[in-house]
């Protein structure tokens, strides 16, 4: 059985998909799989697809990331097991850095590496408030998502430990988890940036408008799981409260008061 799976999920991804492929194949580090999870598309995904001898196909039904994600876990045979979203590159020794790192701290369960980020073709700096940390990370990961998937290698057991993406999240699906991980167990950074992460094109799922909504929802289970110590529950408490009234604040101004309302009573209603 190969050492590494790796996943990539992929909905009419067409115009990138083969980049990301071709990436993972001309990685230095040759004893992985790659499954490509197809979540519906009807582009000419599937013809990119039928040109490859060295992938395996997952067909399903447009059911959306998270699902896509944990069809590839199900059907992973890796011990560790990565993500590459399509849209995504990696460099060359991006497997093998990881692997060795591994290799070399038995007790880890997940590292990721740095990012070289482009949006609209042009390299562009992450703002300080996306700087990446290595070791017991949950209260940096509060107010955003600084865990990315593309950049992740997880030891498949942790998954048996914390479950997989949530499918009901359309979006922030992987805040929710990092969440879940980041309480519990140290996230480690490679500080080698190995994942070349393009964005601003229209159908980058991270565009999409309410984003808090969803952090909100996220930061609502963490708080009602009884997995965080007095000092994580107290920390992730204030960024609920904070995103709520942000959240209201802005229902407000476009009207909509009973949900700015819901909002509000919602970080009242949770013990602190």
């Amino acid at each position: 059985m190969p050492t590494v799976s790796v996943v990539i999920p992929t909905y009419n991804r067409a115009w990138v998909l083969k980049r990301a492929i071709d990436s993972v194949l001309a990685q230095d580090y040759r004893d992985f799989e790659i499954l490509v999870v197809d979540d519906g598309s009807t582009d000419s995904t599937q013809g990119i697809l039928e040109s490859y001898h060295q992938i395996c196909v997952v067909r399903q039904d447009h059911l959306g990331v998270s699902a896509a994600r944990n069809a590839g876990i199900a059907r992973a045979a890796g011990r560790l097991i990565t993500f590459l979203d399509s849209d995504d590159l990696w460099l060359p020794g991006k497997l093998s850095d990881q692997v060795a790192f591994f290799n070399t701290h038995p007790d880890a369960l997940i590292c990721q590496t740095e990012e070289i980020w482009i949006k609209n073709g042009i390299r562009v700096n992450p703002k300080k408030r996306h700087k990446k940390y290595s070791g017991m990370i949950f209260e940096r990961c509060l107010e955003l998502c600084i865990v990315s998937p593309s950049a992740v290698m997880i030891r498949r057991c942790l998954f048996d430990e914390i479950g997989g993406f949530d499918e009901t999240l359309p979006v922030c699906e992987d805040y929710d988890l990092w969440l879940r991980v980041a309480c519990r167990f140290p996230v480690y950074l490679i500080e080698a940036p190995l994942v070349i992460k393009r964005g601003g094109h229209p159908d980058q799922l991270s565009r999409r408008r309410c984003m808090d909504r969803f952090r909100i929802h996220a930061l609502k289970k963490i708080l009602e799981s009884d997995l965080l110590s007095p000092g994580q529950y107290c920390a992730a408490h204030a960024a609920l409260k904070k995103k709520c009234a942000i959240y209201a604040g802005g229902c407000v101004k476009r009207g909509r008061v009973k949900e700015a309302n819901h909002y509000m009573r919602l970080s009242r209603r949770l013990r602190i």
